[in-house]
């Protein structure tokens, strides 16, 4: 009795000078035409797949769109580098170029608004909704900054803490706020160098920016808080909270 063997499938052939890569951890985007080219429905959508290199027939053929439209938006995702070349794939007698997505995740940055992004600076009054969204923007681009002179294969020094907290008042928030206003003193005093020497020379070191925020979160059922003396609206209990750190820089 006669057995065939299978022979082993052949790797995808590279296109010369195209080594298939890996998508990029995290993408900023700080330009207009990527930003457009990112919340085109069509593009997100040929982004969003492409986490594994296809080519262009590979993505009209899943998504269900005309092989044409889905050519001219590669190309012009490719133009803007969202889009990188994954080596060639062989079709019948033809080869055909594969592209996969520049990053697993992306940022638009609040750069892309220039004066008209959010400032924490123009809403001076620290227990608002709009300050807070203002620090977020300001945190957002200097991270992108730290991450631009970061050199390749290290990672910014950076600490995230995210916790959900429940009140049932806002006399109960206004306690919580003065007990994290000292635990927070007590621990920039204890464990952070001063911004500068006696002489009033400035101190050596790296300078960290500390954001605190605290924000109701929504229930999808929710459709309006006018409770009475809901901690989510409730103005009274909040303290507007600064944080002196040695030596100055408290903003």
């Amino acid at each position: 009795m006669l057995h065939r063997t299978r022979r082993p499938r052949a790797a995808l052939p590279r296109t010369k000078g195209n080594p298939r890569r890996r998508p990029l951890g995290l993408h900023i985007i700080r330009d207009l035409d990527r930003a457009y080219s990112l919340l085109h429905p069509v593009r997100r959508r040929i982004l969003e797949m492409l986490s594994e290199p296809e080519s262009s027939a590979g993505i009209s053929h899943r998504l269900k769109l005309p092989r044409q439209k889905v050519n001219y938006h590669v190309k012009e995702m490719a133009r803007t580098r969202l889009l990188l070349p994954a080596g060639r794939k062989r079709k019948r007698r033809f080869y055909e170029q594969c592209y996969v997505a520049s990053a697993k995740a992306y940022v638009l940055s609040p750069e892309l608004l220039g004066k008209l992004a959010a400032d924490a600076g123009t809403m001076p009054d620290r227990l608002s909704a709009g300050h807070l969204l203002g620090l977020a923007a300001q945190m957002q681009k200097e991270v992108n900054r730290a991450m631009d002179l970061t050199p390749g294969g290290k990672k910014v020094a950076t600490l995230s803490l995210n916790r959900e907290v429940r009140f049932t008042s806002a006399d109960q928030r206004a306690g919580f706020t003065r007990a994290l206003e000292k635990a927070i003193v007590d621990v920039v005093g204890k464990h952070a160098s001063p911004f500068q020497l006696k002489d009033g020379s400035p101190a050596p070191g790296r300078a960290f920016r500390i954001v605190l925020g605290c924000y109701p979160i929504a229930a999808e059922k929710d459709k309006e808080w006018r409770g009475k003396d809901d901690p989510a609206t409730e103005p009274g209990g909040w303290k507007d909270v600064a944080i002196p750190l040695p030596g100055g820089g408290d903003d």
